[in-house]
């Protein structure tokens, strides 16, 4: 599990090999990924966007932007948290992710960023 904190709020990310399978005759891996998102400052905020950068082992990049998280918009008392589950595909077996979600502070109404930590994707057959 990574770990990591921005301005009171953690982000913990665990990751799982899905398998693979051939997509217009290229081979594609499936990660999936589990993040929890929790409030440690002492102020009510709100995650509204998402930014990723996606690698894979041969170097290529994706990025993926967008409004909230699986079609949400978790709003976060002091001490809540929110999980949810999502997943990628990659062209190679090794790759990592990396990004942050954008939040806004209910108290002070400032936007901020907060980082998601990078994380690895790797298929363990391809692990010695």
């Amino acid at each position: 599990m990574v770990q990591q904190v921005t301005k009171g709020i953690k982000i913990s990310v665990k990751t799982t090999y899905e398998g693979s399978f051939y997509k217009n005759y290229k081979i594609q891996y499936a990660f999936g990924y589990t993040i929890t998102i929790e409030n440690q400052s002492k102020d009510s905020v709100q995650l509204f966007a998402r930014h990723w950068e996606i690698l894979d082992a041969l170097n290529n990049i994706e990025t993926v932007s967008g409004e909230g998280v699986v079609g949400k918009k978790p709003v976060l008392k002091p001490g809540e948290s929110h999980t949810y589950s999502s997943g990628c595909l990659l062209t190679s077996p090794f790759g990592a992710m990396q990004g942050h979600y954008s939040m806004v502070n209910f108290t002070t109404t400032k936007k901020f960023q907060v980082t998601i930590p990078n994380f690895k994707l790797s298929a363990p057959f391809a692990i010695n």
